[in-house]
C-alpha cells in the first residue's frame, strides 16, 4: 500500500521565523535544538524549511523529514518517517505509525555520530520518496 507524501506549502530556503523561534530559545535546550537543526539545513542544497506546529523543520522542497522542538527538559530531534528507518543505535523513541524522535537532554551523553546518521539517512529516505513516488 502506497503512503501519499505529507507536503508544506511555503518552504524557503532560510526561514526568519525559525531564527526568531531560536531566539526564544535561548539557553541551553535551545543551543542543542539549533546545533541539530544546523545539521538538516546542511543535508543538502534542495533543503528547505518552514515553522510547523510552533517548531522548525526541516524539508526536502516541500516534504518534511525532520523537525526539532524544545521542551522543559529536553529537545526532540524528530523524524516524520522515523519509523522506516534504521536505527543501529537504538536512538529513536516513539510508537507512532510514522514519526519517531530522539531525546537530547543536557548533562546527558548524546551518541551525535548515531544521531548525525540518523538525520542523513531521514535526508535520503525522504530523496528517494520524492523521486520515486
Amino acid at each position: 500500500m502506497k503512503t501519499e507524501l505529507l507536503r508544506f506549502n511555503g518552504t524557503v530556503q532560510r526561514d526568519p521565523a525559525i531564527d526568531a523561534w531560536m531566539k526564544d530559545h535561548a539557553g541551553e535546550l535551545g543551543a542543542i535544538a539549533q546545533a541539530w537543526f544546523e545539521v538538516m539545513r546542511k543535508c543538502g542544497d534542495e533543503v528547505r524549511e518552514i515553522l510547523h506546529d510552533g517548531c522548525p523543520v526541516a524539508c526536502l522542497g516541500d516534504a518534511p523529514f525532520g523537525y526539532v522542538n524544545v521542551f522543559t527538559l529536553h529537545v526532540n530531534v524528530g523524524f516524520f518517517h522515523g519509523a522506516a528507518l534504521p536505527d543501529p543505535g537504538r536512538l529513536l523513541q516513539g510508537a507512532g505509525k510514522f514519526m519517531r524522535h530522539v531525546k537530547l537532554r543536557p548533562g546527558t551523553p548524546t551518541d551525535a555520530a548515531s544521531l548525525s546518521r540518523l538525520i542523513e539517512t531521514a535526508y535520503s529516505d525522504i530523496k528517494a520518496r520524492v523521486e520515486n513516488g
